[in-house]
């Protein structure tokens, strides 16, 4: 398109000068108008870098939207310094370090303008510049769409960013715009970015969505309010919020966010009114440190499609939720750290596959005239220095209606549990507690269930129509005052610790209740007679388990170190038998190498010794790997890492692949607690479970160097070397030879070369190779002799090498 003619219309009244003219170039025009003129721009494109000094109206012929292109090969291709109308443009910057259309003073209006750029910003205000920007468009894949910097202002009307390489919006160095009814997507980087002391954002009615980044992050004392706005399909957090960062969202909706709905940290401050936060693949609201807090009122959080709790507080952050919903949730809410506060006021929690409110680490909850339903757990006080209050409070529909475990010390007053699956209250490991006022109905197990002598303190509770009996206690339990029960048996007391029903039948067994796992027995259990764990007798002896190690083939120095820490333990006992000091020998080990080269076997192996030397009770091997120890939700893998060893009790705990527990981008995963309860259960009973840890050698290196607490455990180290092609093929001949089969002359020259050639990639198993290739030479040699029509015994037992299987 060829450059047209510009023709300025002069609204002075001097009669020296023309009312029209007509000019070449924009910048002609430019230079001989006056304010208030008017440059119509005939249809062309102008490779002119254009700076409007003066308050003149610039624009496009009417009906012929983007036929004026200002295009400079480089440079700003236009500049406003003054209170000049733009409208109908369509700019084109080439610069990636110059803005495509930069104002830098008055109070401009720019309308219905489109910027088309690979520039370091579409449109760029800055200083003192106040414009007014009318459904303009920027497509700036190379950065910024439109950057408000240095005091800048302004308002932007129905504008729209279709792409940008960067932020969407960025706001920095003090400046404050505001948007209404603007839409921002497809940006790689957060779509609306407000940066830095004094600057600030208010929008309203706007829309971020498909954006490679947050879809709005405000930090470094920056503050925002965005009112009625959608916040969707980001590919990171929806909102984020981090260093002193203030927000306001009113009306707004936060949905289809893959991580974190909201995340707010160092000290930042979020209001949220009447907005709804769903369909989030991490938190709905995640609230991170000393002085971060989130008030949240009329808010509605819901259906989140990953396995995260919907509102996570922690490091000594504080949440407030008043008249909010939250529900079809795996975990609804958890506080934990100590200072981290919630506090929940008239507010309803349903819908939540396993915790509703979860209290750990010394964090503290505040509940008043909730209502949790549906849920398998409504409360939960994990452990020491956790606490709180709930008052006033209803659950329905749960499992168990509130833990408390591990030292956690809440107040429960007025608060009802209707129908129960299995307990109403339930109390376990060291768990405290005042329950004042508290009812419980309809349970399917107890009501009031307190085991391993906790110091719990009722009064003033009642139980109606629980299955299993309303009161439940061990002895030297709770605190017991005024609490009624419509079962016949009365309620137990503090002094006794027993049912007046018991106190009839002193002839009968004792059912003290007994603590089973990390939390006790689970609720709605009633122990019986306690279990005896009695020591199986080894049925061999210690050589005779060593001699089975020494038959292995290879792993020469594997066998070293087991035979000379047997032998460490062997001289201990008959010192400690002979009166003497015996050094403590650690039995915990790690075993590096690649699969298939034996760890499991001598794992099972060195149980089998330390049971025959009456260091363990039975010997027995229980192999786990991450997915048995580590739960969806904190809480859950500390469950499943008890029971695990437990299991092992008196045995080997084998803990294969164990690297992976501590993955090298763990973030937040919940590895680390499955480590951290280990720890502590390896030390709590250091003579009932040797734990064994395994995996590849470079991982496990990494492994122990990211934990020291759990390199601490371990006593040695042992490698097991990759079996050379020789030691494999005595592998294939100790298979052949228990299964009847033959190697005729050459076959084992041929396994030889054959796995001298084998690929020796991540998937190569040693060992399990070895039994693979002679399981595969097996059934080739089936498919060669079933055509035979009588078969000698030569041709059922010999293996030829043509019965190899092809290489990889």
């Amino acid at each position: 398109m060829a450059q047209g003619t510009v023709q300025v219309t002069h609204t002075g009244t001097s009669r020296w000068r023309r009312r029209t003219g007509e000019y070449a170039s924009l910048a002609a025009a430019l230079e001989a108008a006056s304010d208030g003129d008017v440059l119509t721009i005939a249809p062309g494109t102008y490779r002119e870098n254009l700076v409007v000094q003066r308050a003149v109206t610039l624009r496009g012929p009417e009906g012929s939207p983007g036929s004026v292109r200002i295009a400079p090969s480089d440079g700003v291709p236009l500049t406003v310094r003054s209170s000049a109308v733009v409208q109908d443009l369509h700019v084109e910057g080439q610069d990636s370090a110059a803005p495509a259309l930069l104002v830098e003073d008055g109070a401009p209006e720019l309308i219905d303008v489109r910027v088309v750029t690979r520039s370091a910003a579409g449109i760029e205000v800055r200083g003192g510049a106040r414009p007014t920007v009318r459904r303009c468009t920027v497509d700036n894949p190379g950065g910024i769409g439109i950057a408000v910097l240095d005091g800048g202002g302004g308002v932007f009307e129905e504008c729209e960013i279709v792409s940008a390489g960067q932020s969407g919006i960025a706001v920095r160095g003090g400046a404050h715009p505001r948007l209404e009814r603007c839409r921002v997507h497809h940006a790689s980087g957060a779509g609306l970015s407000v940066t830095g002391e004094h600057s600030g954002l208010e929008a309203i009615g706007c829309e971020v969505y498909e954006v490679k980044g947050s879809g709005v992050q405000i930090t470094g004392r920056a503050a925002a309010h965005l009112t009625d706005c959608d916040v969707h399909r980001t590919t990171s957090d929806g909102v984020t919020l981090d260093t002193d960062a203030v927000l306001t969202l009113a009306d707004c909706r936060i949905h289809d966010i893959p991580e974190n709905a909201i995340d707010l940290r160092s000290r930042s401050v979020l209001t949220l009114t009447r907005s709804t936060v769903r369909q989030f693949g991490r938190n709905g609201l995640s609230v991170w440190d000393p002085g971060t807090r989130v008030d949240a009122n009329q808010c509605e959080i819901h259906d989140s499609t990953g396995d995260y709790p919907a509102v996570w507080v922690s490091d000594g952050a504080t949440a407030v939720l008043e008249s909010c919903r939250v529900h079809d949730v795996p975990d609804a809410l958890f506080v934990l750290d100590r200072g981290s506060r919630a506090d929940v006021v008239d507010s309803d929690l349903s819908q939540v596959r396993n915790t509703a409110v979860s209290v750990s680490d010394g964090a503290t909850a505040q509940l008043d005239d909730c209502r949790i339903r549906d849920a398998a757990t409504g409360a939960w006080f994990r452990d020491h220095g956790s606490g709180g209050t709930l008052a006033n409070c209803t659950v329905d529909g749960v499992q168990t209606g509130v833990i408390v475990t591990k030292g956690a010390d809440p107040t429960l007053e007025r608060c009802t549990v209707t129908s129960p699956a299995e307990a109403g209250f339930y109390v376990s490991a060291g768990g405290r507690g005042s329950l004042h006022g508290c009812r419980v109905t309809d349970s399917g197990g107890y009501g009031f269930h307190v085991i391993d002598g906790c110091r719990t303190t009722l009064k003033k509770c009642r139980t109606e129509r629980c299955a299993r009996g309303g009161f439940e206690f061990a002895e030297d339990g709770p605190l017991v005052e005024d609490c009624t029960s419509d079962e016949s048996g009365g309620v137990r007391t503090a002094a006794t610790g027993v049912s007046a029903a018991s106190r009839t039948q002193e002839s009968a067994p004792q059912t003290a209740t007994q603590s089973v796992g990390l939390l006790g027995a689970l609720p709605g259990q009633r122990a019986t007679e306690p279990e005896k764990s009695v020591a199986a007798e080894p049925s061999r002896s210690s050589k005779a388990v060593l001699g089975e190690l020494d038959a292995l083939v290879g792993l020469d120095s594997v066998k070293r170190e087991v035979r000379a820490l047997t032998d460490m333990i062997e001289v201990g006992r008959r010192r400690q038998l002979a009166g003497l000091k015996a050094a403590s020998v650690r039995r915990h080990l790690v075993f590096t190498g690649s699969p298939g080269t034996g760890k499991t076997t001598v794992a099972r192996l060195y149980g089998e010794i330390l049971a025959s030397l009456g260091v363990l009770e039975s010997g027995h091997l229980v192999e786990v790997s991450r997915v048995d120890l580590v739960g969806e939700h904190i809480g859950s893998t500390a469950i499943r890492t008890q029971e695990a060893f437990d299991r092992a009790r008196g045995g080997v705990l084998f803990i294969d692949e164990a690297y992976a527990l501590s993955p090298e981008d763990s973030g937040r995963d919940f590895g680390r607690e499955a480590i951290d309860t280990l720890v502590k259960l390896m030390e709590d009973h250091r003579e009932a479970v040797v734990v064994i840890v395994a995996g590849y050698t470079a991982e496990m290196k990494r492994f122990l160097s990211v934990n020291p607490g759990v390199a601490s455990r371990f006593s040695r180290t042992i490698t097991f070397s990759d079996y050379a092609p020789e030691e494999l093929l005595r592998i294939v001949e100790q298979q052949a030879e228990e299964h009847e089969y033959r190697l005729d002359t050459g076959t084992g020259e041929a396994l030889l070369k054959y796995f001298t050639a084998l690929p020796k990639g991540p998937a190569f198993g040693n060992g399990r190779t070895a039994r693979q290739t002679f399981e595969s030479m097996v059934e080739r040699h089936a498919g060669r002799v079933a055509q035979f029509e009588e078969p000698s015994t030569d041709d059922l037992t010999l293996l030829y090498p043509e019965d190899l299987p092809e290489l990889p």
